[in-house]
C-alpha cells in the first residue's frame, strides 16, 4: 500500500521528517525515501531500496544532508519516490499513495503530447512520475491536482513540496486517508496519525475527498473544497491500519475491539482461551474475549527483535517462510486447550493452514478461527491491496471454483480443481456466496475450515464492521468482501 508524512516548521524538521516518514513503515516495504526544501540550498532527495533492511537504517546516516524547515517522506510498496519536477508550475517535490488502473493509457496520451516518461521502477512506468506530469498539465496546482481526479482510475492521494510550504490532495473518493497536525510553529499531514503524539502533534483536521490544503508553519488554507461523496476503504481498520490510528475520527483499536465483542457476545462455541493472530488480530481478540467471557492467552507470539512489521518478498515460497518463522506458537499455553484464535482476514490461508498443523501438533485439543471481516471474495481494484495477479489466489475463490464446478459433490477431498479456468462464475453466484449466512456462504465457510484443519470457522458479518467504523455504509468501500464499492471506477471521475 504505502503511508507519507510531510512537515513545514518554523525550525529544521530533518528529525521530525524522519520519524514521522518511519512511523508509515508497516504500510509498505519496497521503497522509502525523503525530500526536503532548503531557502539556501533548494531541494535535496534521497531514495532506498527496503526490501533487506528497514527505513531507519538507511536513511539515519543521511540525516544532516537533509536541511530545510518543511519535507515529504514516503514508505511505497511500489515505486521510487519522491519524485523532483522543474515546471512552469515552479520546483516542487511529490510523493503519492496511488493505484493507477489506466496506467498504460495514460502513458500513451502523455506521449502523443511529446511528454517523455524517464523514471522507471523494475523496468515499469512509475507511477508517482506519471501523476507528477498530469499536475503540470494544469494551469497551477489545483487545476493540476483536479487533472489527476479525473484522469486516474483507482485511487491517488499526494503531497507535494513546493518553495512555500506543503499541498496535501486526498483522493477523489477518499479511499485512502490524509490527516493533519499542528503543534506551535508546525504543521504536519501524514496517511497515518501515530507518527503524531510522540512528536508533539494534535490531530486538528482529516482532509476530505477531493479536498487540497495548503500547509504552512503558520497553519492551513483550503485550496479546494472535499467532495460531497466518499468511500474510505473499510480494509484500513481491519488490517492495514496501527492500532493507535484514526480514520474520520475513528480509532484502529477501538474498531477492532468492538467488532471482537460483537462476535464473541453470539458465539456459542466453547473453548479454553482466546489469543490473536500477531499484530493485527490482537485488537479483536482481547474483544472477543471480553465478550465471549473466556481468558485472554498469547498461544502465539511475534518475534519483534528482528520482524518489527510485516514484510512480504515478491516471491511466494519466501513469504510462506517468513510467515512462519515470525510467529513463534508457546506449547504450555496450547497444550490440552481447545484454543480459539482471531486474525485480521484470510486471503490465500497458506499461513493460517501451517499454523492450524502446527498448533495441533504442539498439543492443541481444538483449534477454532475467528476473522475480523467478512470473508475476501473479490480483488480489490481501488487500493494497492496485496501482490496478488488473480482473485484464484484467494482461498475463497478457489473454493467457490470448485464448489461451482461440483455442485453435485458433497465432500470435496481436495483444491486441486482450483486451477481449471474453463469454469465460469456468474456475478450473481459470486454474490450468493458474499451473501451472509446463504446456503452458498455457509457451504464456502464449511470447505475453507476444511481445507485449513479448523476446528471451527466464522467471519465478522459486514453489518457488524460498518456499525464498528461508525460511519455509513454509502461511505465506506467494501468491495472485497461484497463487490458493492458504492461507486464504480467508472463512476469515480464524475464528481
Amino acid at each position: 500500500m504505502g503511508g507519507f508524512f510531510g512537515v513545514v516548521s518554523t525550525e529544521k524538521c530533518a528529525a521530525e521528517l524522519f520519524y514521522g516518514t518511519d512511523y508509515q513503515s508497516h504500510l509498505g516495504t519496497r521503497r522509502g525515501g525523503m525530500a526536503t526544501y532548503c531557502e539556501e540550498k533548494g531541494f535535496y532527495r534521497a531514495i532506498h531500496n527496503l526490501e533487506n533492511t528497514y527505513f531507519r537504517t538507511r536513511f539515519e546516516s543521511e540525516l544532516p544532508k537533509f536541511e530545510g524547515k518543511s519535507g515529504i517522506g514516503v514508505i511505497s510498496d511500489t515505486d521510487a519516490q519522491p519524485m523532483l519536477f522543474n515546471s512552469h508550475l515552479g520546483r516542487f517535490a511529490l510523493v503519492t499513495v496511488a493505484k493507477v488502473n489506466n496506467i498504460d493509457e495514460i502513458a500513451d496520451h502523455l506521449l502523443q503530447e511529446n511528454m517523455h516518461l524517464s523514471e522507471f521502477s523494475s523496468g515499469k512506468i512509475n507511477p508517482t512520475e506519471l501523476i507528477g506530469l498530469l499536475i503540470v498539465k494544469g494551469k497551477d496546482f489545483v487545476d493540476g491536482i483536479e487533472n489527476v481526479f479525473r484522469t486516474v482510475k483507482g485511487s491517488c492521494s499526494m503531497l507535494l513540496l513546493t518553495e512555500n510550504g506543503i499541498i496535501a490532495a486526498r483522493d477523489a473518493w477518499g479511499r485512502t486517508p490524509i490527516v493533519v497536525g499542528e503543534k506551535e510553529g508546525a504543521m504536519a499531514a501524514t496517511s497515518e496519525n501515530t507518527a503524531f503524539p510522540n512528536l508533539g502533534y494534535e490531530t486538528s483536521y482529516y482532509v476530505g475527498p477531493g479536498e487540497i490544503v495548503h500547509l504552512t508553519a503558520s497553519g492551513m488554507k483550503q485550496l479546494r473544497k472535499p467532495n460531497k461523496r466518499m468511500q474510505i476503504c473499510s480494509f484500513l481498520w481491519v488490517y492495514y491500519g496501527f492500532p493507535t490510528s484514526s480514520y474520520e475520527g475513528k480509532n484502529v483499536e477501538d474498531m477492532r475491539y468492538h467488532t471482537g465483542r460483537v462476535m464473541g457476545e453470539e458465539d456459542e462455541t466453547e473453548v479454553d482461551s482466546v489469543g490473536g493472530i500477531p499484530d493485527s488480530g490482537i485488537g479483536m481478540a482481547i474483544g472477543y474475549s471480553a465478550g465471549h467471557n473466556t481468558p485472554y492467552q498469547r498461544g502465539i507470539s511475534k518475534y519483534t527483535p528482528t520482524w518489527p512489521r510485516s514484510f512480504t518478498p515478491a516471491n511466494h515460497e519466501m513469504r510462506s517462510l517468513v510467515a512462519k518463522m515470525k510467529l513463534i506458537p508457546n506449547k504450555d499455553m496450547l497444550r490440552g486447550k481447545r484454543c480459539l484464535f482471531c486474525d485480521d482476514s484470510i486471503v490465500r490461508g497458506t499461513q493460517l493452514r501451517e499454523n492450524g498443523k502446527v498448533l495441533k501438533e504442539l498439543g492443541a485439543k481444538e483449534v477454532h478461527m475467528r476473522v475480523a471481516c467478512p470473508p475476501l471474495i473479490y480483488a480489490c481494484p481501488f487500493v494497492n491491496f496485496a501482490a496478488s495477479k488473480s482473485e484464484l489466489e484467494l482461498i475463497t475463490r478457489r473454493v467457490i471454483k470448485d464448489l461451482e464446478s461440483h455442485s453435485n459433490t458433497v465432500t470435496l477431498l481436495t483444491d486441486a480443481l482450483a486451477d481449471n479456468q474453463n469454469v465460469t462464475i456468474s456475478p450473481e453466484r459470486l454474490k450468493a456466496y458474499a451473501t451472509t449466512d446463504s446456503p452458498e456462504y455457509k457451504a464456502m465457510v464449511r470447505e475453507v475450515a476444511r481445507r485449513l484443519d479448523l476446528d471451527s470457522l466464522k467471519f465478522s458479518k459486514l453489518e457488524t464492521i460498518v456499525e464498528a467504523i461508525g460511519l455509513d455504509k454509502c461511505q465506506i468501500c467494501t468491495h472485497c468482501f461484497d463487490g458493492s464499492s458504492f461507486y464504480s471506477l467508472e463512476e469515480e471521475n464524475e464528481q
